[in-house]
């Protein structure tokens, strides 16, 4: 069984980041240069909050906001959920789906490990499924 440790092996554990203070649109900017749906909103090394494509679509182009004049700390999601890598990937699956969460922190002792979304955690899944099933046809054909 796969755990949330593993997929950070593969992925690596760079995690993005921006301040509260920081404009929206230079936010939308980096993730779009990143190529990433979210970034964690960091205050001197102090986890305050998640900033994603979700917040921008429905707390400001909603809402009628300017992203170039509002700054992220406004409408981050501040109450963050985040996960132990130890914990296995299905159960972080779980979590995923029952909170409607795309995103995760994941913390050891405090200390912050990287950043999984739920296309990683999709992904390990399918690989580990692809290696199952590779083993059971190689066992039923006896190797040929």
């Amino acid at each position: 069984m796969n755990t949330i440790s593993e997929i950070l092996k593969k992925k690596g554990t760079e995690v993005w980041s921006v301040t509260p203070g920081t404009k929206v649109f230079e936010a939308l900017q980096l993730m779009a240069e990143k190529n990433i749906g979210a970034v964690l909103v960091m205050d001197n090394e102090q986890l305050e909050g998640i900033f994603s494509e979700r917040d921008y679509a429905r707390k400001v182009v909603l809402e009628g906001h300017s992203s170039r004049e509002l700054e992220v700390g406004k409408i981050m999601s501040s109450k963050v959920l985040f996960i132990d890598p130890q914990v296995s990937v299905e159960d972080c699956m779980a979590l995923m789906i029952e909170k409607h969460i795309r995103h995760l922190p994941v913390f050891e002792d405090e200390k912050l490990k990287g950043l999984i979304s739920i296309g990683d955690v999709v992904k390990s899944l399918l690989d580990e499924k692809k290696y199952t099933i590779e083993q059971l046809e190689h066992y039923i054909t006896g190797g040929r």
